[in-house]
């Protein structure tokens, strides 16, 4: 009978043998400026494309593709001998945020480096590090055993940081070659710091831009004002009806498929750690704000929202120039939950500010993003068995918390392939990802490894 509890500490001792290897390799792939959302990095996307592929042959992986598609490349690879096995499809993302503003990072971008515990670098922790934990968790179990204890594939994808607008075709062409008993993607955070999660519930989002037009140019406003339509007072006049005063939506049909937000949700809810002084000390915030009945973690987790992400319109330069603007423009964002359909609340939104524009003003609203709310089973085998690996390795049992955020393809995987996803996330929420001096602790990649290769020998 294998002791489980010596197979995991030889699998430490290795880690910790292979550690700076690791880390070095982890380097090569961080230095790659991998930014998908800007074309003139199309060339890098690409190289990071084939450096991955290249890692997926030295971890032992077989069968490995890099497939082309209208946009960058989708990386795919396996290792399907482990009969009467279960098979887990791994999904991650190469892809990268810009780095901008540059001029907030305390080391290069693209120039890793290790210091107090943490490596610095674009990309660090979202997701190339939490990626790369898969990837060696697969090689070090190939060079110990001389295979896998389960099926395992790879799909990891270039377009993640832009919306991904590939991979969902791909998936619905592919779902046989895809196919798979679990899906796990490491794109998370733990609650905190040796508090492991496995995230149960994920937003949907809905991504809009609103245009409003007036007159055909920019006017003098001594001229002008007072008698012609502004386009700044318009587009305000609009946001402006988008709350009441309770901070409630006031779009109508906006809530329709919302849950009822039960004595036992909120339970659930309430059982992850919150320190809400700590928070309003660290954002510098007087108070928290939103829709009036609801617990900060209420309001982040398990209501939808619709937000102002942006604003613009008129002159931004310095000193003053005195015109009626003719047009101003704003983006917008919503996160959706329960049976909510982004689509149906595109159209609510899209009424909404037709009902509520200002005389002389003219319209245009763009969708940019939509994705549905996806609700995971926390007592689903699978993740029971995520559970347990996180359980041995940190001495704790993670929690099942219920994100704010959104990871589209979440929804796409689970519909299309019809399997549970696993959120297996190493990541902390302090780590900077989208921001300047984007990090990832070492402590969490190394343990990621050991966590995985858990999880892969007890499927």
């Amino acid at each position: 009978m294998v002791n489980r509890k010596e197979e995991a500490d030889h699998m430490k001792e290795q880690v910790e043998v292979h550690k700076d290897h690791f880390l070095d390799e982890l380097k090569e792939f961080l230095s790659i400026p991998s930014i998908s959302a800007l074309s003139e990095y199309k060339g890098e996307v690409e190289r990071g494309a084939k450096w991955l592929a290249d890692s997926l042959v030295r971890a032992g992986l077989e069968n490995i593709e890099i497939i082309e598609t209208k946009g960058h490349p989708i990386v795919y690879a396996d290792w399907l001998h482990a009969e009467g096995k279960p098979t887990v499809l791994v999904y991650g993302h190469y892809d990268v945020q810009p780095a901008d503003p540059l001029e907030l990072w305390e080391t290069p971008p693209f120039e890793p480096v290790v210091k107090d515990g943490k490596i610095f670098a674009r990309g660090a922790t979202d997701d190339k590090g939490q990626l790369y934990i898969h990837v060696k968790a697969v090689e070090l179990l190939m060079k110990e055993k001389g295979s896998l204890p389960v099926n395992v594939k790879f799909c990891i994808e270039g377009e993640e940081e832009a919306a991904s607008p590939n991979l969902p075709p791909f998936i619905t062409e592919n779902k046989e070659k895809l196919a798979a008993d679990a899906v796990v993607i490491s794109d998370t955070s733990f609650i905190e710091k040796g508090l492991p999660a496995i995230c149960t519930s994920l937003r949907g989002a809905l991504a809009l831009e609103l245009v409003v037009d007036t007159a055909n140019t920019d006017l003098h406003s001594g001229s002008y004002g007072g008698g012609v339509p502004n386009a700044v007072h318009s587009i305000v006049h609009i946001l402006d009806s988008f709350h009441n005063s309770h901070g409630k939506v006031a779009v109508e049909g906006f809530y329709e498929g919302v849950p009822e937000v039960t004595e036992e949700l909120r339970a659930e809810v309430d059982k992850i750690p919150f320190h809400q002084e700590s928070m309003k000390e660290e954002l510098d915030l007087e108070d928290f704000y939103g829709e009036e009945g609801f617990s900060f973690k209420e309001r982040t987790g398990i209501r939808p929202t619709l937000e102002i992400n942006g604003i613009g319109g008129g002159f931004q330069g310095e000193g003053v120039k005195t015109i009626v603007p003719a047009r101003a423009h704003a983006k917008l964002s919503c996160r959706l939950v329960g049976e909510q359909d982004p689509q149906q609340v595109f159209k609510q939104i899209e009424q909404h500010i037709n009902l509520h524009k200002p005389k002389g003003a003219r319209v245009q609203l763009k969708q940019l993003i939509a994705a549905k709310p996806v609700s995971l089973d926390s007592s689903q085998p699978m993740i029971q068995k995520a559970a347990d690996a996180y359980e041995r390795i940190y001495n704790v049992r993670p929690l099942f918390p219920k994100e704010g955020g959104s990871i589209p393809i979440v929804e796409v995987f689970s519909r299309v392939l019809a399997a549970p996803v696993v959120l297996m996330g190493f990541g902390l929420s302090s780590e900077n990802l989208h921001a300047p001096n984007e990090h990832f602790h070492v402590e969490n990649f190394t343990k990621g490894i050991e966590t995985v290769c858990e999880f892969f020998e007890n499927c």
